[in-house]
């Protein structure tokens, strides 16, 4: 949520930074600002609600805006309605109307986060003279830097310290200082943001896909350190003001990767890219036809220890712990509980060094799976990272990370990243089982053999999309949509939903196909849209039995299963065929279809696929 950008150096800084904030709109945001400074000037902020064009034009494509320095912002509202006043930038002096033109103030800033104790620092500055003009939580920060700033007579760096050591909650700063033009000064915590160094410039980012285009070397600022930054250098210190060393990494992937690339749109291309992530991921963890954690640092004798997995995770990557929970208690035969991060960290579970909770996120960033993981490690567990982005922050606290190759994902409703995440935990179980001696290694060479053959089996699924593009225009005006299934079918049903209802705004749900007679089906009427999914052997019949149900209350039935399997034809309206794999794996060319089908409805009802309402790719807030 919310975007962040900055730049210093020997250009323009305003087309930088809006170039910077549309390869971030992917984050979700409700208005965009921007803050320059030419030279010894005084700093210039420009605002705008709504979409990003809205400031583009207001700065004719930035061009308007001259300086060198500047930060940017793309704001999702917490403290305050969508508003030009209370959009960001903020600053530390007086400010009437829109917030824009030319500001005297001596701190001009943006944040990404909350501030929890904002109130209370807000009636501290009140009593030193600080009058506020917006709603924000901003606000209250950016002159709370001020206050350090004039009180101690100290420098940016020790007054945003300060600054850090008073208020609780989670930032990404990114501040300007009059007295020091041509450089900015970020700072943060658990909130994400990665510092780009060049030749004679510097960058800040929320993300990596905003300074892509003009450097792969980031460095990825810890928790409660901050960032010095000016044309051509990056200086780091610590909570304590002192000067630190971190790591520079280079980004591998093109900057390609997050473009187009000639699809309608982000989320069609990422469908069509799935099987090169799962392709990607599945060698990074199979070498020489065997499972092989050794990346992870967990050993066979970690996984015969472990007497229970834990599993946190939001949204999709949830989904993925609870297809997990079935392939791990069904290969390795071990405990598997799977929580809602956000459930995770407020319950007293029974943890201990004999437990593995392990930590879904694609961004690592997600901020309920991240106060899940250190929870879990207080609480004595040891720990894992499921991520798709290096240096993230899970991947730097987990005790063992395990990285899927899902390359960067634009679009809000994920589609790769969940499949890539997939592959992961099937290659988790599938070496959990052998090193438990739940499977054989006959056993083991089989599925993993099954396994490298799922790219090409999702590529195929892609080639019957025309059928759904048909059959998403019988169903684009439907009011309710239910998805059922049983034990893994189950899981499948839960993401299917997830991507209709995300991106359609049509109403859907998942349910347990037994559970159905449970209430449920009192809300089938005529042309009530059932998708039943009839990929496990043993579970068929039942679901079937559930669907016959709903259509005989007026259900319209469209069936999902694999090829040879069942003959579903005569019973429901539509039927979708994939190809056949181990039904452990099944999820894997079964979600590809309901992907289509949500996408496709999506584009029939003119909506914005991408960028879907009041959603945003990363939740870095509670």
């Amino acid at each position: 949520m919310c975007g962040i950008v900055g730049y210093t150096g020997e250009n323009q800084a305003a087309p930088i930074l809006l170039d910077g904030l549309k390869r971030l709109e992917y984050r979700g945001y409700d208005s965009a600002g921007l803050a320059v400074r030419d030279g010894d000037a005084l700093a210039e902020v420009v605002k705008a609600t709504g979409k990003l064009y809205h400031l583009a034009d207001k700065t004719d494509q930035g061009r308007s805006l001259p300086g060198n320095c500047g930060i940017g912002h793309t704001r999702w509202a917490t403290h305050g309605d969508p508003s030009l006043i209370n959009a960001h930038p903020h600053v530390s002096g007086s400010c009437s109307g829109s917030g824009s033109g030319k500001v005297e103030s001596d701190v001009v800033g943006v944040h990404n986060g909350i501030i929890e104790n904002y109130g209370e620092l807000k009636e501290k500055l009140l009593r030193h003279g600080y009058r506020f003009y917006s709603d924000t939580d901003t606000e209250v920060v950016v002159k709370l830097v001020d206050y350090y700033y004039k009180k101690y007579k100290i420098g940016p760096v020790d007054a945003i310290t300060r600054t850090m050591v008073r208020v609780r909650g989670s930032y990404a700063l990114a501040l300007m200082f009059k007295d020091h033009p041509g450089e900015i000064f970020a700072a943060r915590k658990d909130s994400p943001l990665i510092i780009g160094a060049a030749e004679n410039a510097a960058f800040l980012a929320s993300d990596v896909p905003a300074i892509l285009k003009y450097t792969r070397s980031v460095y990825y600022i810890g928790n409660l350190q901050v960032a010095r930054l000016s044309p051509g250098s990056v200086k780091f210190y610590d909570l304590n003001g002192d000067e630190i060393t971190l790591p520079l990494t280079e980004i591998t992937w093109d900057a390609e990767a997050a473009e187009k690339g000639g699809y309608e749109h982000f989320m069609l291309k990422e469908i069509h890219e799935q099987p090169a992530a799962v392709r990607d991921t599945l060698v990074s963890l199979v070498k020489d036809g065997t499972v092989d954690l050794t990346e992870t640092g967990l050993t066979d004798g970690d996984l015969k220890r472990f007497a229970q997995i834990d599993i946190a995770a939001c949204g999709s990557a949830w989904h993925v712990g609870m297809a997990a929970q079935y392939v791990l208690e069904d290969l390795a035969g071990i405990p598997v509980r799977v929580e809602l991060s956000s459930e995770f960290r407020y319950r007293t579970l029974p943890l201990g060094k004999d437990t593995l909770v392990i930590v879904i996120s694609q961004s690592g960033e997600t901020a309920d799976s991240l106060a899940a993981l250190r929870v879990a490690k207080e609480r004595g567990a040891e720990t894992l990272g499921i991520v798709n982005v290096i240096g993230s922050s899970i991947a730097r606290e987990a005790d063992h990370v395990l990285y899927t190759m899902a390359g960067p994902e634009i679009a809000v409703a994920t589609t790769k990243a969940y499949s890539a995440q997939l592959a992961a935990v099937y290659a988790l179980a599938i070496r959990t089982a052998l090193a438990r001696g739940t499977v054989s290694q006959e056993r083991h060479d089989a599925l993993v053999s099954e396994l490298m053959t799922l790219p090409e089996k999702i590529r195929r699924v892609l080639e019957e999309k025309e059928r759904l593009q048909w059959f998403s225009t019988k169903i684009s005006n439907a009011k309710d949509i239910f998805f059922i299934g049983r034990g893994l079918d189950y899981a499948i049903s839960l993401e299917g939903s997830l991507k209709m209802k995300e991106i359609s705004y049509i109403h859907s749900e998942a349910y347990a196909a037994g559970e159905l007679k449970h209430g449920t089906i009192s809300l089938i009427e005529n042309n009530t849209l059932v998708v039943g999914m009839l990929t496990q052997a043993g579970l068929y019949e039942k679901t079937l039995s559930n669907m016959m149900e709903c259509k005989s209350r007026g259900a319209f039935l469209m069936g999902l299963t694999a090829n040879g399997n069942f003959s579903v034809e005569d019973s429901v309206n539509f039927t979708v065929y994939v190809p056949k794999t181990d039904e452990h794996f099944m999820i894997s060319v079964a979600i590809v279809p309901l992907q289509l089908l949500a996408y496709y409805t999506s584009v029939n009802r003119g909506l914005d696929v991408d960028k879907p309402r009041n959603l945003a790719k990363s939740v870095t807030v509670e």
